[in-house]
C-alpha cells in the first residue's frame, strides 16, 4: 500500500522534472540565501531561477519548516 504525499512535497517531482535540480540542491540554495523571509524567499527564487510561484513556495514553505530558526 503506497501513501499519498500531500502539502508542499506534493510538487517535488514536477519541480525536479521541469527545473532539472533535485529538492535537496534547491534547498540549498534557499538556506544559502541571505534572506530570511517566506515572501522573499519566493520572489527570489521567482526571479533568480524562474521558478513558478507555486513551485517556489512549495519549495520555501517545506525548507522554513525544516528550518524553523531560518
Amino acid at each position: 500500500m503506497t501513501t499519498t504525499v500531500k502539502g508542499p512535497a506534493s510538487y517535488f517531482p514536477s519541480i525536479e522534472k521541469k527545473y532539472g535540480r533535485p529538492i535537496a540542491e534547491w534547498k540549498d540554495l534557499i538556506r544559502a540565501a541571505p534572506l530570511t523571509r517566506h515572501r522573499e524567499l519566493v520572489t527570489w527564487l521567482k526571479t533568480e531561477h524562474a521558478l513558478g510561484h507555486g513551485h517556489a513556495n512549495a519549495l520555501v514553505a517545506h525548507t522554513l519548516a525544516e528550518d524553523p530558526g531560518k
